[in-house]
């Protein structure tokens, strides 16, 4: 069906850990059940954690043993992919009826990823995009995703792909996801600012797409009992900003600050064609004949073995 009624689900990651975050989630199955949601997107990081303000016990040159303990503390609170987390929330999908995008922190061997997942309520976890560049000292945490994980999924509404906060900055995945013929952009974040909003809009604009983002909801660190070097002890840590917008950039939904909850509005992907009268990103007003990008989809391992 066109017309179909998507979400973003504004909420935090609990201090408690992912049992409890995962527990808040399942909490809203009776709002996303009663609305008939067709899809829910949910923040950067919500299972598993952004530890913001932490710096890993990492100094240019020196690594304090202290650090080490922090990020297996961090490690020990990732998921994996698939695992008893992602049977929870495939089975919330299919009790819901709703399509679910979250972003996760996955384990992976030793390593992290920042992800996002994708849930049909008919299939379950059907692809996963792990974070291609994470942004500034995410780097001293989180592993680079390749070119093997850009899914654009058919949903129930209507075609989606995902960009995890700072991603969406970058104009080559951009192109790349357009060309997929992404319908429903989903932008998982914790970028609280208001110039998130511009960007939001302007992927809207440019992709002639309807984009969903969420972002988490964190206290102040007095509220949370701890003390951020740089930060106001009772500013909020992350405040929101989560928002719905349709393919012309017009503002649907939000922006929603400062609280939990679903944010939610109704779409019509019909509105696309219509959209792209004047401006295919892909198509009509591109020229192949003086740009092409290349994108390399196959996973990248260290190490083959051939036998």
């Amino acid at each position: 069906m066109p017309r179909s009624v998507v979400a973003a689900l504004q909420l935090g990651s609990s201090p408690a850990g992912k049992a409890d975050t995962l527990t808040q989630i399942l909490g809203f199955a009776e709002e996303i059940s009663h609305k008939n949601m067709s899809l829910v997107v949910m923040p950067e990081a919500l299972l598993g954690g952004y530890p913001k303000g932490s710096n890993f016990g990492t100094w240019l040159g020196f690594r304090l043993p202290e650090g080490r303990e922090e990020f297996a503390a961090y490690f020990n609170e990732a998921i994996d992919v698939p695992g008893p987390e992602t049977e929870a929330l495939a089975d919330l999908a299919s009790r819901t009826g709703a399509d679910i995008v979250i972003g996760v922190i996955e384990r992976d061997g030793s390593t992290l990823y920042c992800s996002s997942l994708f849930f049909s309520a008919e299939q379950g976890l059907v692809a996963k995009h792990r974070k291609l560049m994470p942004t500034g000292t995410e780097r001293l945490i989180w592993g680079q995703g390749d070119g093997s994980t850009l899914p654009v999924v058919a949903l129930k509404a209507g075609k989606a792909g995902s960009a995890i906060c700072w991603e969406n900055h970058m104009p080559l995945l951009r192109a790349a996801m357009y060309a997929k013929g992404v319908e429903i952009w989903c932008a998982p974040t914790v970028d609280e600012r208001d110039v998130w909003q511009a960007s939001m809009r302007h992927i809207a604009h440019e992709g002639r797409c309807f984009v969903i983002t969420a972002c988490q909801v964190q206290p102040s660190p007095a509220g949370l009992g701890i003390r951020v070097p740089g930060w106001e002890a009772d500013r909020a840590l992350i405040r929101g900003n989560s928002m719905i917008v349709g393919p012309l950039g017009e503002v649907l939904a939000g922006p929603f600050k400062d609280a939990t909850g679903l944010l939610t509005a109704e779409i019509d992907t019909d509105e696309l064609i219509r959209a792209r009268y004047d401006f295919d990103v892909s198509g009509h007003y591109s020229r192949p004949d003086v740009f092409a990008l290349q994108v390399d989809e196959r996973p990248k391992k260290t190490v083959t073995f051939l036998s």
